[in-house]
């Protein structure tokens, strides 16, 4: 395609990211509104969080085929099929009839999400020259930073005020505007590569590893891990499956997922790097506000407000490192950034019960400073030294990385908070004992105070033992969060090695773009 022909790559930023914004969205949007779902549809929390569940396995299955189908239909094809599948299910999944036409119409939303956000980056990487990638990826950014941190506030105003039909029908006129603006921007490009046999055996194998592992991750909390005889046979799919995957995809001409990039230094740190920001940020994102709302009493609204100041930082920081990807080698901008988050995190690890609203919005708002470092140069730096023909396959395997990193980090965060919750219960509990004299003293106020209420004084004892264990269940539940959000910080500072290893990429605009 001649240049003069091109349209303006800025315009393509902007239509590929309004979609992928709202795909993104919708990872975490539903997630405030399962306990909506559950009551309107006559459920129980259980069976309403397959809603989340089903949507992750199809995300992550169609994800390793993104880059076969995309060159086999080209992308403008496939990127108007996915899109026109998400915006489609979407409006199904808000005129729903029971829970199992529910599930079905996630399944096909998130096999539609799954297949568009790779190829939006495929068209960005190729729609940029090299030199000015960051500052392409700065808008994509936004889209995949900011959009998780939205859907909590979102979800959570939508179900209180309206109803949770409206978190999925809200997709509807975007995703029609969306369809529209793709259909007249994108250009197929005139050089379209051929597409070479599809590995079915491979795509069979990293699907059933993918789903089943997302299934482990999601449900193992709730199923009691491997005491779950569900979680063990899925666990033993996840091992199987990857056994199988890794001889027969690294011995295919063309493999559906070319896992020798991840075994490259420079991809392979970036695929690395990916995972820990996909970790944070999806962790972060999920474990802030169900603290807010468990142990500090915020509404789902006021809980998702909290976030909403990271989110205008992050934006504003998309921007800025845009700019400094052209003039700052990939690593420096990454190390710098995973110690800004690390140390936010680490500054969460200070909480305590009488905490306002502005100490958790300044440690969101830090994390918004930090994660714009790493995730622009990151994206950036995967895409070097690789082939136009690679592009596809490594927007696909970045997007895996992030997916299956945040689904870890969820997974990590809530067994760490279970786990620790009843280490820190049992210890405090030790000390609610009559010959602890500060525990004596702390009842003896406790029935005064419920004795000045009125009452009699064994009515006044009960209420302040009461009010007693329930002080103990609050610590402990926030002794265990702080546990969380060490290890948040062990995974952030893990970044910092990791981006040493990137090798430096040429700077400035002298830089040649590659063919397309």
């Amino acid at each position: 395609m001649k240049a003069s022909d091109s349209p303006n790559p800025w315009l393509i930023a902007v239509v590929v990211s309004v979609a992928t914004f709202m795909e993104v969205l919708d990872t975490t949007i539903a997630n405030v509104a399962l306990p909506y779902i559950a009551g309107g549809m006559a459920v129980s929390p259980d069976e309403a969080a397959w809603v989340v569940t089903t949507y992750l396995i199809s995300n992550a299955v169609i994800l390793t085929a993104s880059s076969h189908l995309a060159k086999a239909l080209g992308r403008k094809s496939f990127f108007l099929i996915c899109l026109a599948l998400f915006t489609v299910s979407s409006i199904l999944c808000g005129f729903a009839w029971d829970i199992r036409s529910l599930l079905f119409f996630r399944i096909l939303q998130g096999l539609g999400g799954g297949g568009m956000v790779p190829v939006s980056q495929s068209i960005l990487a190729d729609a940029f020259p090299p030199e000015k990638r960051g500052q392409g990826f700065a808008l994509f950014g936004i889209a995949v930073v900011v959009a998780p941190v939205v859907g909590p506030t979102l979800g959570g105003w939508l179900s209180d005020n309206y109803s949770w039909h409206w978190c999925f029908l809200i997709n509807g006129p975007i995703g029609l505007a969306s369809i529209a603006m793709v259909a007249v921007v994108l250009n197929e490009p005139t050089n379209k590569p051929s597409a070479p046999r599809f590995d079915f055996v491979g795509f069979f194998l990293v699907s059933a590893f993918l789903g089943s592992l997302e299934v482990v991750l999601d449900r193992g909390q709730r199923d009691d891990w491997f005491g779950s005889n569900f979680i063990i046979a899925f666990a033993c799919v996840t091992a199987a499956a990857f056994a199988l995957m890794i001889p027969w995809e690294i011995t295919r001409k063309n493999p559906v997922v070319d896992l020798r990039m991840i075994a490259t230094r420079q991809f392979g740190a970036c695929f690395l790097v990916m995972m820990a920001v996909g970790a944070v940020l999806i962790a972060t994102t999920q474990i802030l506000p169900q603290l807010l709302q468990l142990s500090f009493g915020y509404s789902a609204m006021l809980a998702g407000l909290v976030l909403s100041p990271g989110g205008l930082v992050t934006m504003a920081m998309m921007i800025v490192v845009g700019r400094l990807s052209s003039m700052t080698q990939p690593k420096y901008l990454i190390m710098t950034g995973a110690a800004v988050v690390a140390a936010s995190t680490y500054y969460l690890t200070q909480l305590y019960s009488d905490v306002g609203f502005w100490y958790f919005a300044s440690a969101r708002i830090f994390i918004g400073v930090g994660l714009p470092l790493i995730f622009i140069p990151v994206t950036t730096a995967s895409y070097h030294g690789l082939p136009p023909s690679k592009t596809d396959q490594a927007s696909a395997l970045i997007n895996v990385a992030r997916n299956v990193g945040g689904s870890i980090g969820v997974s990590l965060a809530q067994n760490i908070l279970a786990r620790r919750e009843q280490f820190h219960l049992s210890r405090l509990a030790e000390h609610a004992i009559p010959s602890n004299i500060e525990f004596q003293e702390a009842l003896r106020r406790a029935t005064e105070y419920f004795s000045s209420l009125g009452g009699t004084a064994s009515e006044a004892r009960r209420l302040a033992l009461a009010w007693v264990g329930r002080q103990i269940q609050t610590q402990a539940s926030i002794l265990a969060y702080i546990d969380v959000f060490y290890a948040l910080t062990v995974i952030a500072a893990i970044i910092i090695p990791l981006a040493w290893l990137l090798r430096r990429v040429p700077l400035g605009a002298s830089h040649p773009a590659p063919t397309q």
